[in-house]
């Protein structure tokens, strides 16, 4: 029996120590197409995807540069989702900032080599430029509750600071529980005292991150678009969600609208990666939310947008984590328990 699934597509922060050797681990029968990538890595005089994942040190300073982590999560969760069990139908496709530029090339509407021009041009200039930074805070309590006032007040926090003379603050993403903020460090470094310290680490500051969605990086989105046209955009073989939450139907997509939208909007404006989430719940009712890899960090907001929602009756963490026991809603393919349920 055929089984649905919102396939979805991480983004920057997920490749990590544990992560080292992941191509080589899961996808060694995917050689000719890590072959393209390390070309298009090689004419660029950046060290190839494979070396990089065959390397027997990590180190964070080196591996969350966007340069080098855009390409590395491409290519894994990439290859996850063509290493799909054939009995899985996915009946939709999105992802989590970064992992939008994924999901286009899962879904069809980059070719695989034209999606990592696309990961690999951005990256490289997210790292080049490195405007601003990043940091994450929980707004929902440890039972996942949804906590709209608590929300409302952090995100007024952000908005007094960032009206302030030299500070820059937004929101970047709506995380699930989580809300990403991104700034220049006058405002980041304005907001990190005026919360209360949470499960000892947070407010926290995402290591070489710039300030993604906010309009600091219009520069990046200029410069985008000045190297990747539009004629790179097909219509998608499957819908995709965006981070507005909008559908792009494949046979009615404007192709230039997609583009304009992913080197535009996506880059400048805040990312709501719950109601992704939540339309995909909502329109396709599907069996399986799938995540792929690299890491397993975006279950938990995946999780969270769904309980937020009250998908299935889920109302909170221990709702979720009995509904999870009981029949696996939520796969993570960086999760080596899961994996095999998404792969067969």
């Amino acid at each position: 029996m055929t089984r649905t699934a919102v396939l979805i597509c991480p983004g920057r922060g997920t490749y990590n120590k544990a992560e080292l050797g992941y191509l080589h681990r899961h996808h060694a029968d995917k050689a000719a197409l890590f072959a393209g990538f390390d070309a298009q890595r090689r004419d660029a005089g950046q060290e190839e995807v494979t070396a990089l994942d065959a390397a027997t040190r990590f180190s964070v300073s080196k591996y969350s540069r966007g340069d080098i982590a855009s390409s590395l999560i491409y290519a894994s969760s990439l290859a996850d989702a063509q290493s799909l069990a054939e009995d899985i139908e996915v009946v939709v496709v999105t992802g989590n900032s970064m992992g939008w530029y994924i999901a286009l090339a899962a879904a069809g509407a980059l070719n695989a080599a034209d999606g990592f021009k696309v990961v690999n041009t951005m990256g490289t200039l997210m790292q080049e430029q490195l405007i601003g930074g990043q940091l994450v805070y929980p707004f929902a309590g440890p039972d996942w509750q949804n906590d709209p006032a608590r929300k409302a007040d952090l995100l007024a926090l952000a908005a007094e600071i960032n009206a302030r003379e030299g500070h820059d603050l937004a929101l970047s993403i709506d995380l699930g529980g989580l809300l990403v903020l991104a700034g220049n460090e006058a405002g980041l470094a304005a907001f990190e005292p005026a919360v209360p310290v949470v499960d000892e680490r947070f407010p926290m500051r995402l290591a070489n991150h710039a300030a993604f969605h906010t309009a600091l990086q219009a520069p990046v989105a200029a410069e985008g678009r000045k190297r990747l046209g539009a004629d790179l955009f097909t219509q998608p073989n499957v819908p995709l969600i965006d981070g507005r939450g909008q559908i792009w139907w494949p046979g009615a997509t404007d192709t230039q609208a997609l583009w304009d939208y992913t080197l535009g909007h996506q880059v400048v404006e805040p990312y709501d990666f719950t109601r992704a989430v939540q339309n995909a719940a909502y329109e396709f009712a599907p069996d399986l939310f799938i995540v792929t890899g690299p890491g397993t960090t975006l279950g938990g907001a995946v999780a969270q947008s769904l309980v937020h929602c009250g998908w299935n009756g889920m109302t909170g963490k221990a709702a979720f984590k009995a509904r999870q026991a009981e029949n696996p809603l939520l796969v993570s393919m960086g999760d080596e328990a899961q994996r095999g349920i998404a792969t067969g």
